[in-house]
């Protein structure tokens, strides 16, 4: 018929080849936990752009958050003045000879890197933590994936109306508390959970960085990871991509199977979850 021109079949929106990622910080300080992180997303094939208070950027669209670790943290809480990782030390973690060729080079030199670019003084951060609390509830809102890292977790477990534990010391009376960038920690994973599956494991050796943990879970959240003295270390959401771990992955760029942490918030980048 003149004049008649068919209905144009309507292509889907192919997903970007390069999800963008929102990766917060504070403004001063945390400049390896920066670099690291976004080194990370970049290999597992995401484009990751730093969010801090005082450059929010919030007119720009993301497709995943990670909440970063807190750089605002006194070395000598941690520090406890030593010059970093020991030989002996990296030797009993890093059983491959390789791995620990890597090892005496990258973890003093991370210790250093930390040490000069942390915040001092112990303070609060609240411009952080309100920027920090309006992106999770946006991402949640949006259906977006989230990943929190040490601090980052235990803000997640807040916004979702938990609880945590400011004092562990009643954790470690017959183990002495680990604090350490190097892989010491054993963490206990549930089969049958997302970071399980990611991992293809049920135990994952790990950093320790952490003076804070989860006490009570929040809304709609479920512990997926401890240590052999309970204390939680990875926790994820039982409706939607959402997972936090008390360790800090991007400080093991050599470890593989961490990595695959950042590959699967990329990959859950292609799928739609409910909204809060």
């Amino acid at each position: 018929m003149a004049g008649f021109e068919p209905p144009q079949s309507r292509t889907p929106t192919p997903p970007r080849p390069h999800p963008t990622v929102a990766i917060t910080g504070p403004d001063r300080g945390g400049w390896p936990a920066w670099f690291f992180t976004a080194w990370a997303v970049r290999r597992a094939g995401g484009r990751p752009f730093r969010v801090r208070p005082g450059r929010p950027q919030s007119e720009r669209p993301f497709d995943a958050l990670i909440i970063g670790g807190g750089a605002d943290v006194d070395p000598e809480l941690y520090d406890n003045g030593e010059e970093g990782p020991a030989p002996q030390n990296i030797k009993t973690v890093e059983k491959r000879f390789s791995q620990r060729l890597v090892g005496y080079f990258f973890y003093p030199l991370l210790w250093v890197l930390r040490l000069m670019f942390q915040s001092h003084g112990g303070t609060l951060e609240n411009d952080r933590d309100l920027l920090e609390k309006a992106l999770i509830s946006q991402a949640l809102a949006e259906g977006k994936p989230i990943l929190g890292i040490c601090r980052g977790m235990q803000l997640l477990n807040v916004v979702r109306g938990g609880t945590l534990n400011r004092d562990l010391s009643g954790f470690y009376v017959e183990t002495p508390k680990t604090r350490s960038l190097l892989p010491v920690k054993k963490v206990y994973l549930r089969a049958d959970s997302q970071l399980a599956r990611i991992f293809a494991a049920t135990t994952v050796r790990v950093n320790a960085l952490h003076d804070q943990a989860v006490a009570t879970l929040g809304c709609r959240l479920r512990v997926v990871g401890r240590e052999g003295n309970e204390v939680i270390q990875a926790i994820e959401a039982i409706d939607r991509w959402c997972i936090g771990v008390q360790w800090h992955p991007e400080y093991l760029p050599q470890k593989k199977v961490q990595q695959r942490l950042f590959r699967a918030l990329i990959r859950a980048t292609q799928r739609s979850y409910p909204a809060q």
